[in-house]
């Protein structure tokens, strides 16, 4: 079955980890969430950020953008190469596992792949933090992972599981092991929202398979702000599920329209939709949380704990012992109230000016590129009252 929308309410646990003064790794630091969420980092005041990633290309333009700044180093390696994580984890306090292989199609296609580097590359990860003696980390899944259908789901479902049985085999280390768990984030790189822009700008048409399909969405700023509140809060194998709104793909190709076309000089009406068909994988619907892990989820405020399906510590369990249960049912994005046209629009409307300024900042990254791409996002505005 499934449960209604849930409520707001819940019980914050206290925050136990603050950054001020840490040093934190994050790997795949310069993709969509990555990169943003070392921006949210740097401006906690830590000793350093060390920014882990195999793309140089997007390395180049962070450091840019960064430059001048002493409190971040830029690290190029790859999750596999264990030895490397290594050495990049020397002395860091807290690290978020943001490297993985994303694509549901490209999974399914290359399925070893996505399971070296979102499997054995999250236990690479895990490894290197004990043997470094870190004291938080934390991964980064996806809604996939809930009732997985295609390849990239199942990885990080099972990375899920090794990050959660991390906590019972650490002995006498105190690093603490955690996930969270989030679906769409709008406009992050090869997100079916980015490509609607991309068609949109050349005129169409957009492509789309079923317009009743519904996902969960949120910022990525959103994203970010809740994966450090995950580390924050973390006890120790937890899956931290994020309480979404949700919209139908038809309200999301609608918005799309509505906010890029006039940025193009183009009429919303004019943009033509190509049915095609679901990829390989995907389902009609996202999942956040099934219906056993809610049996076992507590409700923290403005997200669930899901408790591992082993016994969890005695000092987790301590930890949550004033907290609510969580409603019982799987948290689905067709079982949650959609957001209205109107309020689906204002999100596409902020997606696509984070779009317009990464852009802007990969083609120059000067000093004054920032500036200028807050003006172009203002100019959406601009757009938008005159409609």
């Amino acid at each position: 079955m499934c449960s209604p929308a849930p409520a707001a309410g819940g019980v914050p646990i206290t925050a136990s980890a603050p950054f001020r003064g840490q040093r934190i790794l994050v790997t795949g630091g310069s993709g969509t969430i990555g990169a943003r969420l070392v921006d949210h980092l740097l401006g906690l005041e830590p000793e350093v950020v060390r920014v882990f990633g195999r793309d140089e290309t997007k390395q180049f333009y962070q450091r840019q953008r960064l430059r001048g700044r002493r409190d971040v180093r830029f690290l190029v390696g790859d999750v596999r190469d264990r030895d490397r994580l290594l050495r990049a984890m020397d002395g860091i306090d807290t690290v978020f596992h943001c490297a993985a292989l994303k694509h549901v199609e490209s999974g399914e296609y290359n399925p070893f792949e996505a399971t070296q580097t979102n499997v054995v590359g999250t236990q690479n990860v895990i490894d290197a933090s004990l043997a470094a003696g870190v004291g938080t980390m934390i991964l980064t899944s996806s809604d996939k992972a809930a009732n997985p259908t295609s390849v990239m789901g199942a990885s990080k479902l099972l990375a899920e599981k090794l990050v959660s049985a991390a906590t019972n085999y650490r002995g006498p280390r105190a690093t603490r092991f955690a996930s969270v768990r989030f679906g769409n984030v709008l406009g992050s790189r090869g997100s079916a929202l980015e490509l609607f822009f991309r068609q949109i700008a050349a005129g169409g048409p957009v492509t789309v398979t079923d317009p009743a399909m519904t996902r969960f969405v949120m910022t990525t700023d959103r994203a970010v702000e809740l994966a450090i509140r995950a580390a924050e809060v973390a006890r120790g194998g937890e899956v931290f599920v994020f309480k979404m709104p949700a919209a139908r793909l038809a309200d999301l190709v609608a918005a799309a329209m509505a906010v890029v076309a006039p940025a193009h000089g183009l009429d919303p009406a004019a943009i033509a939709t190509e049915s095609i068909e679901p990829r390989p994988g995907e389902k009609p619907y996202e999942e956040l949380m099934t219906e056993d892990e809610s049996r076992r989820a507590l409700d923290i405020g403005e997200m669930f704990a899901v408790l591992p399906s082993i016994e969890p510590l005695a000092e987790v369990v301590h930890a949550y012992r004033d907290v609510p249960a969580a409603p019982v049912g799987a948290y689905r994005s067709d079982a949650v109230e959609p957001l209205a046209p109107e309020e689906v629009e204002a999100l596409v409307r902020e997606a696509y000016a984070v779009e317009l300024a990464t852009d802007l900042l990969a083609s120059d990254g000067s000093a004054a590129a920032g500036v200028r791409a807050v003006d172009r996002a203002a100019g959406l505005d601009d757009i938008a009252v005159s409609r």
